[in-house]
């Protein structure tokens, strides 16, 4: 049985490789997750940091709560940082310079 692919082609679907069911079903790499999940990682620093921020501006004295939520950034910039680092040992991210001219 062949199903016809996104770009006309008669070709098997790689379920290994595809989000979804059907024709319209998107093509996700690895690197693709890593770019989601680094973005995810990200909004949820800034989210952290945020709430240390309406901690500390509340005044009620919830200094164990900014702390607590400053030391989460501080752990997700870790976890960020580690993931970066094994992506790029495993080859999945490379770094590039930009082309100034």
């Amino acid at each position: 049985m062949s199903v016809m692919g996104q770009d006309g082609a008669n070709t098997l679907p790689n379920a290994e490789n595809r989000i979804g069911m059907g024709a319209g079903s998107i093509k996700c790499t690895l690197m693709d997750a890593i770019k989601i999940l680094v973005i995810i990682i990200l909004f949820a620093i800034v989210g952290s940091l945020g709430s240390a921020l309406f901690h500390l501006s509340r005044g009620k004295g919830d200094s164990k709560k900014m702390a607590r939520a400053l030391t989460v950034r501080v752990g997700l910039s870790v976890l960020l940082f580690l993931l970066l680092m094994a992506a790029w040992y495993n080859g999945l991210i490379s770094p590039h310079g930009l082309n100034i001219k």
